[in-house]
């Protein structure tokens, strides 16, 4: 089973002003020379980490890394403002400019997996492959799975522990309820239910209890930003359409993508990858039959870099 590659530094650091409120973090490492990868991270809200490099050759990838709107060292931090799905997408349309490529490869997982979906749909030209894990559509359904009724009945005591401080009169739209805690102006409040919303999602996201995750979300920092972000999109629908994903999949034609997917992933059931798969042929699934949502259950960082190796291989004459 294949090991993330050994933890290596960035050769760059540097921030992207994106309009007159945000500014954006990105980094690279790697081979200045080498195939051009996007790590698109999750969330929204989630951000970098030093980890994300590690999926990737670093002789045979320039990895770029950046932190989205609110997202880890972007500024303002947990912004609301201006934080939109469209906003995303052209900012990462503005990096690609500023770092003067034709094209790239598009790494995500989980809120990763929609935008660079998204991105994709936007500008096929611009994109070389894709290497997706753990599939979110961002449908109310998919959404619903999560905040209402379906991981609820997989993890009843961490659920119950999400929806205490919640009202039972509000308990029938969570993502609200949590939304008009997060953006209030009582700091405590807004603590305490970024810690809450935080703390669910760490709980469900591995096949087995990972204390190490767990503590990364619930750090104050990352919390506020994980919630008020995630909180914000998803009460708005991610500010996309219905279904837009699949009913756009005729634009990725000719793109080649790579679904790697969890058996037991709570937080995105399986049905979304298999859905994304049957309607974009140029796309190999990946099952991994012992892993759950977290890019770093074994069975996924196994399955991630083979993926990355092997599509290393394929554009090796590509800089």
């Amino acid at each position: 089973m294949r090991a993330p590659y050994p933890a290596i530094k960035s050769y760059r650091k540097e921030y992207l002003d994106v309009d007159s409120i945000h500014t954006l973090y990105y980094e690279e490492s790697g081979n200045p020379e080498g195939i051009p990868v996007l790590f698109v991270h999750g969330g929204p809200g989630v951000g970098v980490s030093s980890m994300d490099r590690r999926f990737f050759n670093p002789e045979k990838f320039r990895i770029i890394l950046f932190d989205q709107r609110g997202s880890g060292k972007s500024t303002p931090h947990a912004s609301l403002e201006n934080n939109t799905t469209a906003h995303l997408l052209a900012d990462m349309e503005k990096l690609r400019e500023c770092l003067a490529l034709d094209q790239w490869v598009l790494f995500g997982g989980s809120w990763g997996s929609t935008l660079s979906l998204l991105y994709a749909q936007a500008h096929p030209d611009r994109v070389m492959a894709l290497i997706l894990r753990g599939i979110f559509l961002c449908r109310k359904q998919d959404i619903d799975w999560f905040y209402k009724e379906g991981a609820s009945r997989v993890f009843p005591e961490f659920w119950q522990a999400f929806v205490e401080s919640i009202p039972e009169a509000e308990r029938g739209d969570l993502v609200t309820a949590y939304y008009n805690r997060l953006t209030g102006d009582n700091e405590l409040v807004r603590m305490s239910a970024a810690k809450q919303w935080s703390t669910w999602e760490a709980r469900c996201a591995t096949l087995n209890p990972n204390s190490e995750l767990l503590a990364r979300f619930v750090n104050p920092h990352n919390a506020l930003s994980l919630a008020s972000i995630e909180a914000h999109y998803f009460a708005h629908n991610a500010f996309i359409e219905e279904n837009q994903l699949l009913n756009n999949i005729a634009r990725l034609a000719g793109v080649p993508g790579v679904i790697i997917h969890g058996r037991y992933d709570m937080v995105c059931p399986i049905d979304q990858a298999y859905a994304l798969h049957s309607l974009w042929p140029d796309s190999r699934l990946e099952v991994i039959r012992d892993a759950g949502h977290a890019s770093g259950d074994p069975g996924i960082v196994d399955a991630l870099v083979k993926a990355t190796d092997a599509m290393a291989d394929e554009f090796s004459d590509v800089s």
